[in-house]
């Protein structure tokens, strides 16, 4: 146990980051490279590296929430400054035209991977829905 506890500790010091950081913590500090698209005091938006559309871009609050549900406990003013840059990201991709999808998945059933609320924006083609 104490070893266990020692080579956490070396991992810790030689990453300079905390056990809970996932991908998304490490690309807002730099530390893992993205393709920014765009970028505000409250979120950050890249571009998926495994794209499901032709334009695939996920959109991460700076401030760290680790899923959708976390909303029930977060203050609607920031919710709603969240969901505005999101829509500001898409109309930056220029999808306001022609249409987008908005997807949030929230736990291990609903298909989330990160654990860091993230939006999903698709478009740049006709989407269609697959019944599960």
């Amino acid at each position: 146990m104490v070893g266990q506890i020692l080579i956490v500790t070396i991992l810790r010091t030689l990453y300079n980051s905390p056990m809970n950081d996932t991908i998304f913590d490490k690309i807002l500090t730099g530390d893992i490279p993205s393709t920014k698209v765009y970028e505000d005091d409250i979120v950050y938006a890249f571009e998926d590296i495994n794209p499901i559309a032709p334009i695939h871009v996920l959109v991460i609050p700076k401030k760290r929430l680790e899923r959708f549900s976390d909303f029930i406990e977060t203050d609607n003013v920031d919710i709603g400054a969240f969901m505005s840059s999101v829509a500001k990201v898409a109309s930056s991709l220029g999808l306001d035209s022609k249409g987008y999808r908005v997807v949030f998945n929230n736990g291990d059933e609903g298909g989330q991977e990160v654990e860091y609320l993230h939006a999903h924006i698709l478009g740049g083609k006709k989407l269609t829905f697959t019944k599960p």
